[in-house]
């Protein structure tokens, strides 16, 4: 690959070779291509899944343009460019959540399933203080009390995890990139919304989850939602479904891109 297209090509972790449209994930806020591990690992045997960085985390943290979701659904629909990707199922969590929707709302022909887990932009509430501090933290112990209010009450953090966002923060630049997003994503103290009633039209299938325990988004953004639009709310789950009750994560998934 040369340096031209490495400019274009965000960082990501490309896994599996079976049918079907490929299945991309995008992590939330303060995240990377790591938390979708174990996901990944379970469609290998049968579906090609690729795990983006986001601009701004990961290996992406010196990415030209570091921003908002819509900075980031430009990154990735370019990365899908490059990677010959014309159509693909997106799960989304968080800001990622957030990404794949705006992705769809643009380009609903290139999107053939949105599973969303805990999506930002339902609605305009959002822990703002949280994000804030998680976005400058860099002592290991500061942000593993941070990381623990991501989860629900009595989940026990892995210790992997916080070592790993504490490696993280490491690297130059880490935490002004995160928060020059953090404050893109969020207004005063709100956050800004999207068009959910737009993408009930879209007429592909679409997945959102949430946790009751969620103290990052409230639960209640996955209510009323229109009825197009099918909700899962798993109780005594926090904000990380996808780490907290992995088994019927990847259920869901498998069950809303097994059409295409």
């Amino acid at each position: 690959m040369d340096t031209k297209t490495e400019a274009r090509m965000l960082p990501h972790v490309d896994r599996g070779t079976g049918g079907g449209a490929p299945i991309i994930f995008l992590h939330g806020f303060g995240g990377d291509s790591l938390t979708w591990t174990s996901v990944q690992a379970a469609f290998e045997a049968k579906r090609r899944t690729i795990a983006f960085d986001l601009p701004g985390h990961g290996k992406a943290i010196d990415w030209p343009v570091i921003g908002n979701a819509n900075v980031a659904a430009k990154a990735v629909f370019a990365s899908l460019g490059e990677l010959g990707l014309s159509r693909t199922h997106l799960v989304g969590h968080s800001m990622g959540g957030a990404v794949a929707a705006l992705m769809a709302l643009k380009a609903p022909e290139r999107v053939a399933s949105l599973t969303l887990l805990a999506p930002g932009g339902f609605g305009p509430e959002i822990n703002h203080k949280l994000l804030r501090r998680y976005a400058s933290a860099a002592n290991p112990h500061e942000l593993e009390v941070l990381l623990e209010q991501f989860f629900g009450w009595e989940f026990d953090l892995p210790r992997m995890l916080s070592r790993h966002v504490a490696e993280m923060r490491e690297v130059p630049g880490a935490n002004e990139a995160l928060m020059k997003i953090a404050e893109e994503i969020i207004d005063g103290k709100v956050q800004k919304m999207l068009p959910v009633d737009d993408l009930a039209e879209l007429g592909m299938p679409i997945r959102v989850v949430w946790g009751t325990q969620d103290r990052v988004l409230p639960t209640r953004q996955a209510h009323r939602l229109p009825g197009v639009i099918s909700t899962h709310v798993f109780e005594r789950v926090g904000h990380m479904p996808h780490l907290e009750a992995p088994r019927e994560i990847i259920r869901i998934i498998r069950e809303n891109t097994a059409h295409e």
